[in-house]
């Protein structure tokens, strides 16, 4: 064996080594989660983050057409050598290593910019933020809230010649404002922010039926930019709040609707809002068809042209692929501490309400 190929295998090694150690203690040692999202994360995001934050693409886009292109060319490569006769054993070992690094290497990224981040306090105890049981009462009350909050903005937004809701500006400035602006509010959400990007192909996400995409590689907050447009403001704030260490989905979910909330642009406001009632609305059909029922009746025909053209989209990437994205999503936000998998995005709901009761700030 090459000492190269050694090389490849003994680093490959240390480094699976190193982020599963770290990995370990993170999940045990108390305090350590925390003490990494707020004191080194932040560095990571203000040096990888502000460097690729550069670029008017994502990164991470490229990146992967880069590595899948590379690893083919390179297996292509290796077996035109192999069936040459030419150093059989010392050529697949030479490939297989180089995977294996590459692997090991894409880990350890994915642990000390994301995955030690799940281990961390939530916002809404760090914010001071105590969920509990709610009543149906009390869950249709904020429905009712949340229909009038989107009634209000649905004459305001810019719309096309199909009535669909469109943006007024470009995103990307725009929320990197508004958590801005939260930042002021929350503390734990201040700090530089880089601008959220849209990917290229965006198809690769609609197929999997997921709007954004957190990138720790290149620490990048990702977007599907083929999406109906109301959901591009709340998705590229929630898609932010990872930068800021905060990893669970219902948090990053409620995070994005007070960006939109406190956004000076009334196509956020709108965005937020409405991603706010769809969620909330999903619980109040659990629990009482009827109440649903009257709740939706309310809602204005403008908004119900949005949620039509939303259902359109996605409906047309429904098939084997997505199903298969979204049992693997359940089980990786399962793996990471989130014990309701997808159905954790519905937990915003919970902090809807006690936002609403509590008028944390003014609206």
């Amino acid at each position: 064996m090459s000492r190269k190929i050694k090389r490849n295998f003994i680093l490959a090694a240390l480094l699976l080594g190193a982020s599963g150690l770290i990995s370990l203690l993170a999940g045990h040692a108390a305090g350590l989660g925390e003490w990494y999202s707020t004191h080194i994360y932040p560095l990571i995001v203000g040096s990888v983050g502000r460097l690729f934050g550069v670029l008017p693409f994502s990164a991470s886009e490229i990146g992967i057409y880069l590595l899948i292109v590379t690893v083919i060319a390179a297996g292509i490569y290796t077996l035109v050598k192999i069936l040459a006769k030419k150093s059989r054993p010392l050529s697949a070992l030479y490939y297989l290593s180089g995977l294996f690094l590459t692997a090991a290497v894409l880990m350890t990224l994915y642990v000390f910019n994301c995955g030690i981040n799940y281990r961390r306090i939530s916002f809404s105890q760090i914010s001071g933020i105590e969920t509990g049981p709610y009543t149906f009462d009390e869950l249709k009350e904020v429905c009712v809230w949340l229909t009038d909050e989107v009634n209000r903005r649905a004459f305001d937004v810019e719309r096309n010649a199909d009535g669909i809701m469109v943006l007024e500006a470009p995103e990307g400035k725009a929320a990197v404002a508004a958590m801005n602006r939260l930042g002021e509010i929350y503390p734990a959400l201040a700090g530089y922010y880089p601008q959220p990007k849209g990917l290229i192909v965006s198809e690769i996400l609609s197929y999997q039926k997921l709007s954004g995409i957190y990138s720790p590689f290149t620490v990048e907050a990702n977007y599907n930019q083929d999406m109906t447009d109301y959901n591009i403001p709340f998705t590229a704030c929630h898609e932010l709040s990872h930068l800021r260490g905060f990893m669970q989905e219902e948090e990053a979910n409620f995070i994005a609707f007070l960006a939109c909330n406190v956004s000076e642009r009334t196509d956020f406001q709108y965005s937020g809002y409405l991603l706010g009632w769809i969620y909330a609305t999903n619980a109040l059909y659990a629990a009482d068809k009827d109440a649903w029922n009257e709740v939706c009746d309310s809602l204005e025909p403008q908004v119900y042209v949005d949620l039509t053209a939303n259902n359109t989209f996605w409906k047309s990437y429904e098939g084997t692929v997505s199903k298969v994205s979204s049992k693997v999503n359940d089980t990786y936000l399962k793996a990471n501490g989130q014990k309701d998998g997808v159905f954790s995005y519905n937990r915003l709901v919970d902090l809807l309400i006690v936002y609403y009761q509590s008028n944390t700030f003014s609206r």
